[in-house]
C-alpha cells in the first residue's frame, strides 16, 4: 500500500480522546439501557464519520446552487433521498410483515410552512443545518458550537408554543403510501426526483455553460486510505447515509431524526436550574414527558446526536482537520446566535430539520416533507440574500 498523503498530520491525541469517549459511552449505554440503544449510538458515530469525511450538508449545496449555479451537491442530495425512498417505501408499505417500522409524519399546513421557512433562513445565517451543525461542532468549529447552543435555546422556547402553532390551518397528515400503495407511490416519487435532477443539471448548464460530474477526478489514493483519512467522493456519502438511515429505521422503528434532542436538552437544563415545564402542553404527555423524566442516554435521538459529534471528531482528527478557531468576529457571533435560534424554533414547528422534517418526511411518503422542502428552500434564498447584504458572501454570479 502506498503511503498516505495528507495536507496535515493526523491528530493522535484528539483521535484517542474520541475513541475512548465512543467506547465509554457504548459500554455505559449497553449496560444501563440496552444493546439496541448502543447500536444506535454507534450508527450516529458512523453518520458523523460519513458527514465529516464527505463534507456533506444541505446548506452549502443550496448556497452554491444560488451563488454560482453549481448543482453537484444538490444533485447528490436528490440521489440520496431517492435511494433512501427506494429502501424505505417497501418496508413502510408492509412488505415484511411484523417488522414494526413507522415513517415520519407531520401536519401539512401553516406550521410547517412557517417553521421550515424560518429554518431555511437560520441555516444560511449560521452556515449549517441540523446535521451540519453537529458534524462541524465535532470537527472543532467554535462558531457552530455557538450556533448549536442557540439551536437548543430556540428548540426549547418553541416547545412552549407548539400547541398553538399545531392548531393553525392544516389538512392533516397526508401520505402517498396510504393513498396509492407503496409501489405506485415510490414510482411517482422517483419520477419527481428524476425531473428535479434534470432541472438542477439544466439550471447549472444555463448558469455555467456545462454541468459538473458528480464523480470528480482526484489524486489517486488507495480506497482504505481515503476511507480512514477522508476526502470522500459524494457518492460514498449518498450510499453511506442511505444505508445508515436504513439501519436507524430497523433499530429504532423510525427514520433518522436530529432536533427533538435539542429541545429535550434545553428542557433538562431549564429544569436543573429550577425551572418548571410540567404545565407546558408539549412536555405533559407522550414520549416527550417520558424522555424528560428519563436519562438523556435513554433518548435515541440524543444518543445518535452524541454519536455524530464524536464520529465527526474522530474523522476530523484522522484527517488532520481538527483545528478550533481562536477568534470569532462580532458578525460571525451574531449570525451564529440568530441563525441557531431560528433553526431551533423553526425545526420544532416544522416537525424537524432538513433531516428529520424534510428528508424523513419525503422518504416516508409524507407530503409534509415536500412542503418542508418548498418552504425551507425559499427561506434559504432569503437567508442567502441577508448574508450578501451583510457582506458575508460574495455577490451572486451572473448567468453565463
Amino acid at each position: 500500500m502506498s503511503s498516505v498523503s495528507l495536507s496535515r498530520p493526523a491528530d493522535s491525541h484528539v483521535a484517542t480522546v474520541a475513541v475512548l469517549a465512543i467506547l465509554a459511552i457504548s459500554l455505559l449505554v449497553e449496560n444501563d439501557v440496552g444493546n439496541r440503544h448502543a447500536l444506535l449510538f454507534l450508527t450516529g458515530v458512523g453518520l458523523g464519520i460519513v458527514l465529516l469525511h464527505a463534507a456533506f450538508g444541505f446548506t452549502g449545496g443550496w448556497r452554491r446552487l444560488y451563488l454560482s449555479g453549481e448543482s453537484r451537491v444538490v444533485r447528490a442530495q436528490i440521489l440520496l433521498i431517492a435511494l433512501t425512498s427506494l429502501l424505505f417505501f417497501p418496508l413502510l408499505g408492509g412488505v415484511v410483515p411484523g417488522l414494526g417500522v413507522n415513517g415520519a409524519s407531520g401536519l401539512f399546513g401553516v406550521t410547517v410552512l412557517v417553521g421550515a421557512f424560518l429554518f431555511g433562513i437560520g441555516m444560511q445565517l449560521a452556515g449549517g443545518c441540523g446535521s451540519g451543525t453537529l458534524f462541524t461542532v465535532g470537527g472543532g468549529n467554535v462558531g457552530m458550537l455557538l450556533a448549536l447552543i442557540f439551536f437548543i435555546v430556540g428548540s426549547f422556547v418553541a416547545t412552549a408554543h407548539v400547541g398553538w402553532w399545531y392548531s393553525l390551518p392544516n389538512v392533516g397528515k397526508p401520505s402517498l403510501i396510504q393513498w396509492l400503495g407503496w409501489l405506485p407511490a415510490l414510482l411517482l416519487q422517483l419520477f419527481v426526483f428524476a425531473v428535479l435532477y434534470l432541472v438542477a443539471g439544466y439550471y447549472e448548464r444555463r448558469r455555467r455553460g456545462s454541468v459538473a460530474a458528480l464523480r470528480q477526478r482526484e489524486l489517486e489514493r488507495p480506497v482504505l486510505d481515503r476511507l480512514i483519512f477522508g476526502n470522500w467522493p459524494l457518492w460514498w456519502a449518498v450510499v453511506g447515509i442511505a444505508l445508515l438511515n436504513l439501519v436507524t429505521l430497523l433499530l429504532s422503528g423510525h427514520p433518522w431524526t436530529i432536533t427533538f434532542a435539542f429541545g429535550l436538552w434545553g428542557a433538562k437544563i431549564f429544569t436543573a436550574l429550577g425551572g418548571d415545564v410540567s404545565g407546558w402542553e408539549y412536555w405533559s404527555s407522550g414520549y416527550a414527558a417520558r424522555a424528560l423524566e428519563s436519562s438523556v442516554l435513554a433518548d435515541e435521538t440524543s444518543l445518535m446526536d452524541f454519536g455524530i459529534i464524536l464520529g465527526a471528531m474522530l474523522a476530523a482528527a484522522l484527517a488532520g482537520r481538527y483545528a478550533p478557531e481562536k477568534h470569532l468576529d462580532g458578525r460571525r457571533v451574531l449570525l451564529a446566535i440568530s441563525g441557531g435560534f431560528l433553526m431551533g424554533y423553526g425545526a420544532r414547528l416544522a416537525f424537524g430539520c432538513n433531516i428529520g422534517g424534510m428528508m424523513a418526511g419525503i422518504v416516508s411518503g409524507s407530503l409534509h416533507g415536500w412542503l418542508w422542502l418548498l418552504a425551507g428552500f425559499t427561506g434559504s434564498l432569503l437567508g442567502l440574500r441577508l448574508r450578501a447584504w451583510l457582506g458575508v458572501d460574495r455577490p451572486r454570479e451572473k448567468q453565463a
